[in-house]
């Protein structure tokens, strides 16, 4: 075992190629590791440790190490082992110069993560701002809570077991009639990915569990609640049992704004939160989902809201956009910091 003090530069031999290097802090102080990571003492009258642990924060360094490293597998049994570690040839300025560098590397390093935090804390702002403001105006409608059956009705989907009894593994397919399952309803949307098909003649068979466009595709378990709209080109599809289907009366109400209400309503999420069964799993039923309280006003109302809300979500996409550009733009300055300031360029 090696014994820890502060101020060592550790490595760990099986993972130097992934940048795992560090000096010890106080906090690291007499603990101990095993004989995969070796601890150095840095001699304090040639190097500065902060300066080896930023030189070895480089991906060309990572690579480096990894052309020295043995093992069996490529992957993950690599070795660096210490002798290898010491023979590697860097960069060894004056310790006024090292400390230097080390000082712009951290100052620079203190402004990413400020703007990284900037960026956390817009981004969240952001998602806030869609469900406070559906919650504001649906608090707005005036007509009486009604529930959700006498706009709707419900079915299940495919019964029994992960597919149900009446599809086993067999009767999957390459192309076909997709099979929705609760991982696919998402929020936003149907998510296209680990979509499974049957063949047209076996989806005959199942066309009561077949799904049409503008209906509310419902969680029943899981994330309860968690619910899409039907698009068109979902149309006919079919669903398994984690998932109930919500057919609505659509003379009477517009499906985007059921979806939103479903969505945002604290009326909802306070009535789920109270009948959510199930000894090892929470769920829900159809008749649960039949009887969630709604508030139905004008189809000329709800199409007002929806298109307000359908807005103010496309403008946070929007900003979630443009925050995952400059999200990656301050990924890559650190990197570009370290490798300028190895450079001599800093």
């Amino acid at each position: 075992m090696y014994r820890v003090e502060e101020g060592d530069f550790v490595y760990n031999r099986l993972f130097a190629w992934k940048g795992s290097f560090a000096v010890a802090t106080p906090e690291n102080h007499g603990c101990f590791v095993s004989n995969e990571f070796p601890c150095f003492k840095v001699d304090p009258q040639r190097a500065d440790g902060c300066y080896l642990w930023h030189y070895f924060s480089r991906e060309s360094a990572w690579n480096e190490a990894l052309g020295l490293s043995t093992g069996g597998t490529p992957t993950s049994r690599n070795r660096l082992t210490e002798e290898k570690l010491v023979a590697m040839k860097i960069p060894l300025p004056p310790l006024a110069e090292q400390r230097r560098i080390v000082a712009r590397i951290e100052e620079l390093a203190a402004k990413i993560e400020e703007a990284r935090g900037l960026r956390r804390e817009a981004a969240e702002e952001a998602e806030a701002l869609v469900p406070a403001s559906t919650r504001q105006l649906l608090a707005q409608v005036s007509e009486p809570v009604t529930e959700l059956r006498f706009s709707c009705r419900t079915a299940d989907g495919i019964q029994r077991g992960p597919f149900g009894a009446q599809l086993g593994t067999a009767d999957f397919t390459d192309t076909g009639v997709p099979v929705l399952t609760i991982g696919n309803v998402q929020y936003g949307g149907i998510k296209m990915d680990g979509l499974r098909y049957v063949s047209p003649e076996k989806a005959a068979r199942l066309d009561r569990y077949r799904i049409r466009e503008g209906d509310i595709l419902f969680a029943r378990m899981g994330t309860v609640g968690r619910c899409c709209v039907v698009p068109g080109d979902a149309d006919a599809w079919l669903i398994n049992y984690h998932i109930i289907r919500v057919a609505l009366d659509k003379m009477r109400v517009e499906p985007r704004y059921i979806h939103w209400t479903i969505r945002a309503s604290a009326d909802i999420e306070e009535y789920l939160g109270e009948r959510i069964r199930g000894a090892t799993r929470e769920g829900v039923n159809t008749s649960i989902v039949g009887a969630l309280p709604c508030r139905v006003p004008s189809k000329q109302e709800q199409h007002r809201i929806v298109e307000q809300l359908d807005e103010l979500q496309s403008r946070v996409t929007a900003v979630r956009r443009s925050q995952a550009e400059t999200g990656a733009g301050l990924e890559a300055l650190l990197p570009s910091v370290l490798d300028r300031a190895f450079s001599g360029a800093l």
